[in-house]
């Protein structure tokens, strides 16, 4: 696992943003340069002062986007530079939320840390061509902060993209005319829908009404001609009802981007009911497939997220996206022998062992 939070020390007062460079090469004035490297890790100088990063390798660091919290003696690698592939990058922007879903891998915190403004620092200095995810918590519950902070980023830097995870039952009619703006052409919304039954929906995300929110919201955003991911995490409780809610994406909602189907991960509260809440694909597919026939049958683009290769039946595979983020994704030994390991999401670092080792069939 790639450890995005690192130990150390800093001349500051307060937390700023800064990209660390190995060479002093073509820097840009906010950049920290190498200024010494031992065995206990690495120091930078910019105009913040020395930065040194504990247990570090300026190889391994160089290029990367970091919010340097001295107070807190931590750097937090926000952006990761690309090196051999392209890391996925995603931006915290809240720990608060509105919803309490049964899975929930990072469950909510009551507080908020307004860190918008660290955040668009460090946006601005992407590297090119770069998709930025932006998760919360809920993003929304801060929306008026969250869309200027895409507004301005996406003005001065018309190369990047930005793809936001969100409920959506926090935009408002008054809201489409803001989102009708050209820079909203290259951000997508990705939007969780549990079930087409509002109930069983409202008791996954663990709040009453949130199904009717939720297409007000679509309405919002698909009325402004935004981009929509949906997302369903699959569950024991939806998943004999998945075909169901394949019937009314093709019906009512055809017009989003994708459909992506989730496997579920064991953090968070999915971990103390994992028996409980875990669906066993690789014993039957058979209701995940008739949902992939339908949306496919009716030009929906339905795709498969967390589903290791081999643990999905041939004819599907081609639907199976290498979506897990590389620094929490694994694989066991078994994968060692796999000819299709590249474009495979693999596994979920914290995922049992045992049952990832049991599950594997190298293609």
């Amino acid at each position: 696992m790639i450890q995005l939070s690192l130990q150390s020390m800093s001349d500051a007062e307060t937390p700023f943003v800064t990209r660390l460079r190995a060479t002093g090469d073509s820097v840009d004035p906010t950049d920290s340069v190498l200024v010494a490297e031992d065995a206990d890790g690495a120091t930078y100088a910019g105009r913040h002062g020395l930065i040194s990063i504990l247990a570090a390798s300026a190889a391994d660091l160089d290029g990367d986007v970091v919010l340097v919290a001295p107070g807190a003696g931590r750097v937090e690698r926000l952006l990761r530079a690309r090196r051999l592939d392209i890391p996925t990058n995603t931006l915290l922007v809240t720990e608060r939320c509105d919803q309490l879903c049964l899975m929930c891998s990072q469950p909510p915190k009551k507080t908020h840390h307004d860190r918008f403004q660290l955040l668009t620092d460090a946006a601005l200095l992407a590297e090119p061509e770069s998709l930025i995810g932006i998760s919360g918590g809920e993003p929304t519950l801060y929306k008026g902060q969250l869309l200027t902070m895409i507004e301005r980023v996406l003005t001065e830097r018309p190369d990047l993209e930005f793809h936001v995870l969100s409920n959506a039952q926090h935009f408002e009619e008054a809201d489409v005319e803001r989102l009708c703006a050209s820079v909203y052409d290259r951000v997508t919304w990705g939007v969780p829908i549990y079930a087409r039954d509002p109930g069983l929906h409202d008791h996954i995300v663990g709040k009453d009404g949130a199904f009717e929110k939720l297409q007000d919201g679509l309405a919002v955003l698909l009325g402004a001609g935004c981009r929509v991911e949906l997302r369903t995490v699959l569950l024991s409780d939806n998943a004999p009802h998945l075909a169901e809610l394949a019937r009314y994406v093709a019906t009512r909602l055809r017009f989003v981007e994708a459909w992506s189907i989730m496997q579920l991960e064991h953090v968070g509260f999915a971990r103390r009911r994992w028996r409980e809440l875990f669906v066993d694909h690789l014993s039957d597919f058979s209701t995940i497939g008739a949902a992939l026939d339908h949306a496919h049958l009716h030009g929906v683009h339905a795709q498969l997220f967390n589903f290791p290769l081999c643990t999905v039946p041939a004819a599907y595979r081609h639907l199976a996206q290498p979506s897990i983020s590389d620094w929490k994704r694994k694989f066991v030994p078994e994968c060692g022998l796999c000819t299709e390991r590249e474009r495979c999401s693999g596994f979920f670092e914290w995922h049992p062992d045992g049952e990832a080792r049991s599950a594997v069939r190298p293609l």
